[in-house]
């Protein structure tokens, strides 16, 4: 049965899109020497536009347990603090909360993200142990 194109995935393309120039600007060689991404099984991940271009691009897809947000360091890693951080806080408009958004991210050392992609190295480990089942803390 074909998925059907939906905005979502359009938009996540171009998310896809944006990430591949950052990449290509950062870090040229990389998109050379092969990718490997890794993102859930949510629709606009799975739907035949963005399979279609992740096969033009040449992307490999790491395998991901379907209901596994342990393995996602947004979820595991990134979420909390943040909820932590915005906790209590009202904002007047969207653009107010962008802001604080951008303040938070722009401030956070660089070992935050080296300490949530290092601790997937453990987590995924734990997940090949288990054969695919939900991995715990």
């Amino acid at each position: 049965m074909s998925k059907r194109i939906t905005p979502f995935a359009s938009r996540y393309c171009s998310t896809l899109d944006r990430l591949k120039e950052a990449i290509r600007r950062k870090r040229p060689g990389l998109l050379r020497r092969g990718f490997v991404l890794q993102h859930d099984n949510a629709t606009p991940h799975s739907a035949n536009l963005t399979r279609q271009w992740l096969q033009r691009y040449g992307w490999e897809i790491l395998p991901h347990p379907a209901h596994s947000p342990d393995l996602a360091p947004s979820d595991f890693h990134l979420f909390g603090p943040l909820k932590r951080h915005l906790g209590g806080m009202a904002f007047e408009t969207e653009d107010d909360l962008i802001s604080e958004l951008r303040h938070w991210f722009d401030n956070l050392d660089v070992d935050f993200f080296r300490v949530g992609i290092n601790s997937l190295l453990s987590r995924w480990q734990k997940c090949i142990d288990l054969h695919g089942d939900y991995v715990e803390k």
